[in-house]
């Protein structure tokens, strides 16, 4: 069953109506263009490709993605038979979704320990959201019946520990801290001893977000990870990478440092509701392989969702399924 198809139900576009209302800039932005083409061609052309292509660069989906994504168009069967560019609609939401699937079951969901204390550490650039981001997960997790822990390791920048303490109050989250410049891996080691011994569900752990050098980067991410994994085994159960969605391919770039220096397993995409460009998702996929997470709908405490690669494609296209029905 193609994504047109699951969308004629009007119970299920409900359930995606945060995704409509949050990326309606990218879909009045950037993809508005994709409708206003497909119903300027009569034909199945060369310019129409081309044109299509210019439109998922802009969107953010980047270079590579978007060549292999319209050769994989120009080949599939269901292309050869069709009279006019407006039949394309379908197999392009199509194809998006097979893009981030590559024919895998994706997990997009939180590894939590089946056994006890799970451990979640983020990492990503100064400036992408990410100690709200912790503060929005520690919220939804709280809101789910868990007990949850706050460790405050970005210890590089006082404004980072106060930030955190001031949402940890606003979430109703303990936070460990340290004061600036102290170890964040003590830090986070007192947190993990704290939350056990308190029977705490979940801990989730800050790190610096601006370090010197990779190799800085890396060592400190490597001990980080080092102190986790000796007080629990398996542990981190997810390294989170956040991006801001609004920076687009250099917010890629900042982030290969991060992916490259630690066992990244999945990303939270921060403020897709700010931009014209979220084909950023597709690339994301594209390039590193890594599931998202979390997206960003909105500024609310509530706003981020869980990623759903459904609910997104209708974020993206929802005029054109809408239309169908």
């Amino acid at each position: 069953m193609g994504i047109f198809d699951i969308f004629k139900s009007k119970a299920k576009r409900k359930e995606a109506e945060k995704y409509r209302i949050g990326m309606e800039k990218t879909r009045k932005g950037v993809f508005s263009r994709l409708k206003k083409i497909l119903g300027s061609y009569n034909e199945i052309t060369e310019e129409l490709f081309d044109e299509l292509e210019e439109v998922f660069v802009m969107a953010d989906i980047g270079v590579d993605t978007v060549v292999e994504f319209i050769d994989e168009l120009k080949n599939d069967p269901r292309v050869r038979g069709l009279t006019s560019a407006a039949e394309l609609q379908p197999i392009i939401v199509d194809k998006m979704f097979d893009i981030y699937l590559k024919g895998e079951i994706v997990n997009s969901n939180l590894n939590f320990n089946p056994n006890g204390l799970s451990v979640f550490l983020f990492v990503g650039v100064n400036g992408t959201g990410k100690t709200t981001t912790i503060a929005k997960i520690a919220h939804k997790l709280k809101s789910e019946g868990k007990k949850v822990l706050l460790a405050a390791g970005d210890t590089f920048r006082a404004g980072a520990i106060d930030q955190l303490k001031i949402w940890g109050e606003r979430v109703g989250c303990e936070v460990v801290t340290k004061p600036e410049g102290s170890d964040p891996s003590s830090v986070i080691f007192d947190a993990i001893k704290k939350a056990k011994a308190d029977n705490y569900d979940c801990v989730l752990c800050d790190t610096a977000g601006r370090l010197q050098t990779k190799v800085n980067l890396m060592n400190e991410l490597a001990k980080i990870k080092r102190v986790i994994s000796r007080e629990v085994p398996d542990a981190p159960h997810d390294t989170l990478l956040v991006i801001d969605a609004t920076t687009g391919q250099n917010g890629l770039s900042q982030a290969k440092a991060f992916i490259e220096a630690t066992d990244v397993t999945g990303i939270v995409l921060t403020k897709l509701d700010g931009t014209a460009k979220g084909g950023i998702v597709l690339a994301i996929r594209h390039i590193y392989n890594i599931p998202i997470k979390f997206v960003g709908l909105g500024e609310k405490l509530t706003d981020l969702e869980y990623f759903d690669i459904e609910k997104y494609i209708y974020g993206l296209f929802a005029e054109m399924i809408d239309d169908e029905e």
